[in-house]
């Protein structure tokens, strides 16, 4: 069903830029241990899960072939993501044998009273093109989609992970610093209670669809990465893609969500707190100034995953690898991220400070991925060390100073503000300004251009 017709050989589309894809070949060992790793990962994360009576990474990955999924957009969004490196007539296949076995599992779980989802399809399909292309076909072109596999597959093994991390976060974080994080963003006008306002009276419409344009993140990042990854069957690899964007976001951010403990506004200080928020005033009253500051205690099931924005973050990295595709990609880029920010003041689930860090997070990951070919000239450097600077700076004051930040908010905020155009003026004059200084590099560096 799988089987291209021709067998192995490869098309002769497919041969060219065969010498670059040579080129850039991952080593036996550099595969086989990336395997070894994510193994370990999946089983440490289902040991844990046993510990702390949560939904493990391997139980989770087994729903989706054989039960519930617990998400039916990830396991779609990484069949697709996948499908890039094989011809249009496997594509064609693949995809019709996917939905054709989530119309199964539907039915099934239909008639048994079970809630309505998809995901199994893909995940099975994924897993069956993976084996028959591993198997059977060889050259470049077994290259190609074994990598697009990869990705694909990672992408939603990494949720499985980041899911259990979530739980990790509430099971070994008992105390919460949100009363720190609001005291520090009335520097900056209280952002989540003047957006969670305006959206209140905006409606139900607006609402819903940031609420969906919040949830649905990985569909837009699909998006922009096939136009990415769009050439590859001919060997136009791109040095450097969003996917890898949002693997390195998704693997350092969540390491500070146990370092810098916030379960947000409309947790800390709204309605669904369940008991543990300190006044239930989200977004309508903002909280009288205290003449002192501490942590607060919270459940043990809520994830302590706001600090800092990864939707922000990963919002942002779309924008701008979106800015050198056409123009209905570029308007969506911007459609995104305006209401990827909107919806996560607006929902409460985050305090603007999340916001400007999660932003400078992403500009200094990115900064540290892009154009490999071009080394680590001054520029990088700069960027990178005025990223790690601006991160730690806001966050060693939002902990330490979040009282002054309250009670002197015009310099304070000014001071964030400005910290956050100068690392987005030196993002854009280090990477996309017209007269900037680019290093001669490789030939593969012009897909890089084309491909951002």
């Amino acid at each position: 069903m799988l089987i291209d017709a021709q067998g192995s050989s490869a098309s002769p589309g497919e041969l060219v830029g065969a010498a670059e894809v040579q080129e850039r070949r991952f080593r036996p060992v550099v595969v086989w241990s990336g395997i070894a790793a994510a193994v370990f990962v999946l089983v440490a994360g289902e040991l844990m899960a046993y510990h702390i009576d949560a939904l493990g990474p391997l139980t989770s990955l087994f729903r989706d072939y054989a039960g519930t999924p617990k998400s039916a957009t990830t396991p779609w969004a990484g069949f697709l993501l996948a499908l890039v490196g094989v011809t249009a007539r496997i594509r064609v296949r693949a995809l019709a044998a996917a939905i054709a076995l989530d119309l199964i599992f539907v039915a099934v779980r239909t008639i048994d009273g079970r809630p309505f989802t998809v995901g199994n399809g893909p995940t099975i399909v994924l897993t069956v093109l993976a084996v028959v292309v591993a198997v059977r076909w060889t050259g470049v072109r077994r290259e190609t989609a074994l990598r697009t596999a990869a990705l694909g597959a990672l992408l939603i093994l990494a949720t499985k992970v980041g899911e259990i991390w979530l739980d990790i976060t509430a099971w070994s974080c008992p105390q919460v610093l949100d009363p720190y994080v609001q005291l520090a963003d009335r520097a900056l006008g209280n952002p989540a209670w003047l957006v969670g306002h305006a959206l209140d009276v905006a409606g139900p419409a607006p609402l819903g669809l940031v609420r969906w344009v919040y949830f649905e993140l990985p569909v837009a990042a699909i998006v922009v990465a096939i136009w990415q990854l769009r050439g590859v069957t001919t060997g136009a690899w791109p040095r450097h893609h969003l996917v890898r964007t949002f693997l390195a976001l998704g693997l350092i951010g969540p390491i500070w969500y146990v370092i810098f403990p916030v379960v947000g506004p409309v947790l800390a200080f709204g309605p669904q707190g369940h008991g543990f928020e300190i006044a239930d005033v989200w977004p309508n009253v903002v909280p009288a100034l205290p003449s002192s500051v501490q942590s607060m205690p919270f459940d043990t099931i809520t994830p302590r995953n706001c600090m800092p924005s990864l939707h922000t973050a990963w919002a942002l990295s779309l924008f701008i690898h979106s800015r050198r595709g056409p123009r209905w990609l570029r308007w969506g880029g911007v459609f995104w991220l305006v209401c990827t920010v909107t919806a996560t003041l607006g929902l409460g689930a985050h305090y603007g400070i999340d916001l400007v860090v999660g932003a400078i997070l992403c500009m200094t990951i990115e900064s540290v991925l892009r154009e490999p070919d071009r080394g680590w000239d001054i520029a990088r450097v700069r960027m990178v060390a005025l990223g790690i600077t601006s991160f730690t700076g806001i966050l060693l004051c939002t902990r330490y100073c979040a009282v002054s930040m309250a009670k002197y908010p015009f310099p304070f905020g000014i001071t964030i503000l400005g910290t956050l155009a100068a690392v987005a003026f030196t993002f854009y004059t280090t990477w996309f300004a017209a007269n900037r200084q680019v290093l001669p590099a490789r030939k593969a560096e012009t897909a890089e251009l084309a491909n951002p």
